[in-house]
């Protein structure tokens, strides 16, 4: 019999995976949709949410107020108790803030500073903090940004303030690409209705970038991998992804980016649930690129390989415990065991042909 209720924001993506654990162990899972969401997106959602017997107990759209949102959502699980608000997809981040608040379960709270997903706020609260962050500008209007393209050697990147992935990022080698896509992303945002459509110009960072997944709970930030990634100039995009590599837990790198992120999630008061910040390894130390408020993506594809690499725990799985298992997350170390388990890589196949019909992908797989 379901006694208890874990509400999951925007279970898209690994934040399906998410959901897929509360489910497996006997929770009733409401998926709470954020207005931001397109109905496309709703179904995108990982393998594990669609070859098995899951379902949603219950699902609640986001209303015109945080208060009638809690509301629908006690209405939902009623007479269960609800005992978690956890972030599934990007666009639930703000929203999972909120309602956690709102309903008096474990949360993150407000960040007194302005929107964590907003990534200026995020840059602007790891410089306060004392630590390397990026150079930056941002605005609405290109004139707001022109004096720093101006003052900053090319090329600079050029990107929404916020979104996933590589989603809208540019390297732009002249003022005139980047005035021209700066332009294209404030049209593009305010389009979809974006509520606080903004342009970050930044300087562009030059190394290697990594990704660290943490999860935390009460303030203990437990990193469970880090990975370093394959991104390659593709199809005339900078940033097309092309796989993750496991890193060391002992090598020099992930020692370095595991203290800085941890130092970024404290900036943030991230202090609960789970986190993949992206860094850069620049000559002078580690740079924030962005630090994404939620699971890592790719769909929870890596799930298997990182529970083969630790010998049994991922992300989404710790998630949960962070939320409603203190014990269990108290049981998981603070670092990724080294060495591995096991061995492996993520890849991602990338076309270099236009977009194919569902038809040759059928026969191709």
């Amino acid at each position: 019999m379901v006694k208890e209720t874990v509400v999951v924001v925007d279970p898209i993506s690994t934040g399906g995976a998410v959901a897929y654990e509360a489910f497996t162990r006997g929770y009733a899972v409401i998926a709470c949709w954020c207005n931001e969401l397109t109905p496309e997106f709703k179904s995108h959602l990982p393998d594990c949410c669609v070859s098995t017997n899951f379902s949603f107990y219950a699902e609640v759209q986001e209303k015109d107020s945080i208060a009638a949102t809690a509301v629908a959502v006690k209405k939902a699980a009623d007479p269960m108790k609800i005992v978690a608000v956890i972030v599934g997809g990007e666009s639930g981040v703000t929203l999972a803030d909120k309602l956690s608040t709102e309903l008096g379960v474990r949360s993150n709270g407000i960040f007194p500073v302005g929107d964590r997903r907003n990534k200026s706020v995020q840059q602007k609260a790891v410089k306060a903090a004392g630590m390397r962050a990026v150079r930056e500008a941002l605005g609405k209007k290109w004139s707001t940004v022109e004096a720093f393209v101006d003052s900053e050697p090319m090329p600079v990147v050029v990107k929404p303030v916020e979104s996933c992935g590589s989603d809208g990022v540019k390297l732009c080698r002249t003022k005139e690409e980047a005035k021209e896509h700066f332009n294209l992303l404030m049209d593009s945002q305010r389009k979809v209705g974006a509520q606080d459509a903004a342009v970050l110009v930044q300087e562009f960072l030059k190394g290697q970038e990594y990704v660290i997944d943490s999860v935390s709970r009460d303030g203990v930030h437990k990193c469970v991998m880090v990975w370093v990634y394959d991104k390659r100039p593709t199809n005339g995009a900078a940033f097309v992804y092309y796989g993750m590599i496991p890193v060391d837990a002992d090598s020099k790198e992930a020692k370095i980016l595991i203290e800085y992120t941890r130092g970024v999630l404290d900036a943030l008061k991230l202090h609960n649930g789970p986190t993949h910040g992206e860094v850069m390894m620049t000559a002078d130390g580690p740079c924030l690129v962005e630090m994404n408020c939620r699971s890592h993506g790719w769909d929870a594809a890596w799930v298997p390989l990182a529970k083969a690499l630790t010998g049994g725990y991922a992300q989404p799985d710790v998630a949960l415990d962070s939320h409603v298992d203190g014990e269990a997350f108290a049981k998981i170390p603070e670092l990724y065991p080294c060495p591995f388990k096991a061995a492996g890589q993520t890849v991602m196949l990338v076309s270099f042909f236009p977009a194919l019909s569902n038809q040759r992908l059928a026969m191709i797989r």
